[in-house]
């Protein structure tokens, strides 16, 4: 019984006590704060830092997850009071305020509630040393019938505040912090637009690069494969056309060797463009193409696939280059036993998932390690966020890893 009239009220007790001298800190700092504060950025931003703190023990004693937190103060210079005006999460914040003047009147409650049976056992039994020195139920106790009857009131009514008034005072303290400091709507959605830019302006450079990276690539795989074939295949062909009168022999192999240079550049040149948009996609659509790269692959391959629906081919390409690339990195890295690979429609967005039984430890960089790990994680993440998606990679020391993308469709 005494275990579960704690469990309920030691918690809330020990919120509302932690929140007093909270207060009382508060209270001493509000005369430096009228004088000061809106001459120092740092106070009043850390009036919102408070409010925020607030809220998360709020809703954390109420076991309601997460909440929305007041966007940060507004940078402002020393002194200056139009931007601290026009900052809403600054007055907002001003609400902590209220919290010395509720933060008495609780503490009388929960010191009440804490010493109340205690107070009321050691009364009961000692006050015989000191007859109407000891006080219960606010009445001095000088003789036995006070103290048989005080002394048990006392004691029911001290554990009748802790479990049920304590807690109740504990739940309407953390919900009114909420509702007061919670953030209005046009600050949530300001702070959702900033956050929307920024993850923009980050795809955005990051598909600038990814761009610039693959226009270089396929520069460097044309001149220095496909245009040197072509260069050589043009000579050859004009040797021959020299020796034709004089060495017809010799300007027929030259021809046949010519023939050779134009199937070898032209299997260069296939395999350029199928690094710019695989054939096999339009022939056999993602699922298809998935399957064989699966199928490709030195490792078992356990392929997973949902009902797709109509996948736009921005998006069935970053999916298809996310397999391959992760099925080379997995086989050349990752000393896996077994890959498996699952693909489908979530609402309006394609879910991958790469997952291997490797000896983890894969990290997202622009430069590759020691053992050429990292560089290919990092196109992967600038193609799948060129179109908005999210790309996320969990890999552990000692594995396993899992690269898991969402590509939105609609």
């Amino acid at each position: 019984m005494l275990k579960k009239i704690l469990s309920r009220g030691g918690p809330a007790a020990g919120y509302l006590v932690i929140r007093f001298f909270k207060a009382v800190t508060l209270l001493a700092a509000i005369p430096i704060s009228l004088i000061l504060g809106w001459l120092i950025p740092g106070a009043t931003a850390g009036l919102v830092r408070l409010a925020n703190s607030e809220r998360r023990r709020a809703a954390r004693f109420l076991g309601a997850g997460e909440p929305e937190l007041l966007p940060p103060a507004l940078p402002r210079l020393p002194g200056d009071v139009v931007t601290l005006g026009r900052d809403k999460s600054f007055r907002r914040s001003l609400r902590c305020l209220l919290m010395p003047v509720v933060m008495v009147p609780e503490l009388a409650v929960v010191v009440c509630a804490v010493f109340g049976a205690p107070a009321a056992v050691v009364g009961m039994l000692l006050w015989k040393l000191d007859p109407g020195g000891f006080s219960l139920m606010g009445v001095s106790v000088d003789n036995w019938l006070e103290a048989l009857t005080n002394g048990p009131a006392q004691f029911v009514g001290s554990l009748a505040l802790l479990t049920w008034v304590v807690p109740a005072l504990a739940r309407a303290h953390a919900s009114a912090v909420l509702d007061l400091l919670e953030p209005s709507q046009e600050q949530l959605e300001t702070v959702r637009l900033e956050q929307r830019v920024e993850e923009l302006t980050k795809s955005r450079a990051g598909a600038v690069d990814s761009h610039g990276a693959e226009l270089r690539r396929i520069e460097r795989d044309l001149h220095d494969g496909t245009q040197a074939q072509l260069v050589s295949l043009a000579m050859r062909i004009g040797i021959a056309k020299q020796t034709m009168a004089q060495d017809p022999e010799k300007a027929a192999k030259l021809l046949d060797d010519a023939r050779d240079g134009a199937e070898q550049a032209m299997t260069e040149l296939r395999g350029v463009l199928r690094t710019m948009y695989p054939p096999i996609l339009a022939d056999r659509g993602l699922v298809g193409a998935v399957s064989a790269l699966a199928a490709r692959c030195p490792l078992p391959v356990q392929l997973r696939v949902g009902e797709l629906g109509d996948v736009p081919a921005a998006v069935e390409a970053a999916a298809y280059f996310v397999v391959a690339e992760s099925l080379t990195n997995v086989t050349k890295h990752s000393a896996a036993g077994h890959v498996d690979v699952q693909l489908e429609r979530r609402g309006s967005e394609l879910y991958l998932a790469i997952t291997d039984d490797g000896i983890g430890g894969a990290r997202v960089s622009e430069q590759s390690d020691l053992l050429g790990r990292g560089s290919g994680l990092h196109g992967m993440l600038h193609r799948v966020q060129a179109i908005d998606g999210q790309m996320e990679l969990q890999s552990p020391i000692g594995g396993p890893t899992t690269v898991e993308v969402i590509l939105p469709c609609g």
